[in-house]
């Protein structure tokens, strides 16, 4: 039962996040670049931390590899590429944004890396303020793939306004709240808002079959209800 109502809970979640925005564009017309490339391998970098909030960082890097798997690509886990960038003084993502990234490709075989900046972090009367902005860049052209900015009120409060979908949905944020912090389910409803429209890879049954997709706009500015 309780895996009926986490399931359910992320059903909620995905149709709320798809339903945020979008641009006039599909997918194919936005982002041409990624599809003529075909990343097959993603590395993610550490985020560029701009806030006080020092847990940002690892929050919004630790929950970023679900939803690109989800869209059919191979993610270098991120904790090793994280002992990685340690040892190779390299965990400072700044250093690479704007330089050449074929090393990324020799070391670790990657087709495309993506960056992310954290410009808010904040908790407020009812959930969490999050800024973030993300890039992805190819490792062969350095060309970018995709971007977004996201501007996002994470609400924690679950309304259930006596309705049964309410009801459930108050069911699964009580199972899920044992076990995930506030913070950790607003870093993974960020990345899953992000990155819900990204072309889709090779693993995915869907493989260049969502070209003529409706894409979202590049800069989101939402409340979303956990």
């Amino acid at each position: 039962m309780r895996k009926v109502f986490i399931v359910f809970f992320y059903l909620v979640l995905t149709v709320s996040l798809l339903s945020c925005a979008s641009s006039n564009l599909t997918k194919g017309e936005q982002y041409n670049r990624f599809y003529d490339e075909k990343p097959l391998v993603l590395l993610v970098m550490p985020p560029i931390n701009n806030t006080t909030k020092i847990e940002a960082k690892e929050l919004l890097y630790t929950s970023i590899c679900q939803p690109l798997s989800e869209a059919g690509y191979y993610v270098i886990p991120p904790f090793a590429a994280m002992e990685v960038f340690k040892n190779e003084s390299a965990y400072d993502a700044e250093m690479f944004v704007d330089s050449p990234l074929g090393v990324f490709k020799d070391y670790f075989g990657a087709d495309a890396v993506i960056f992310s900046q954290i410009d808010e972090w904040e908790k407020i009367l009812a959930g969490i303020h999050i800024k973030v902005s993300y890039l992805v860049k190819s490792t062969k052209t350095n060309e970018v793939l995709f971007e977004r900015s996201c501007d996002l009120v994470v609400d924690m409060t679950v309304n259930s306004s006596g309705s049964i979908l309410g009801m459930v949905m108050e069911m699964a944020a009580a199972t899920l709240e044992a076990a995930l912090t506030d913070e950790i389910v607003a870093a993974r409803i960020a990345n899953e808002a992000v990155f819900s429209d990204l072309p889709l890879g090779k693993y995915h049954p869907r493989y260049l079959q969502d070209i003529n997709d409706k894409a979202k706009a590049k800069d989101i500015v939402s409340t979303i209800h956990r």
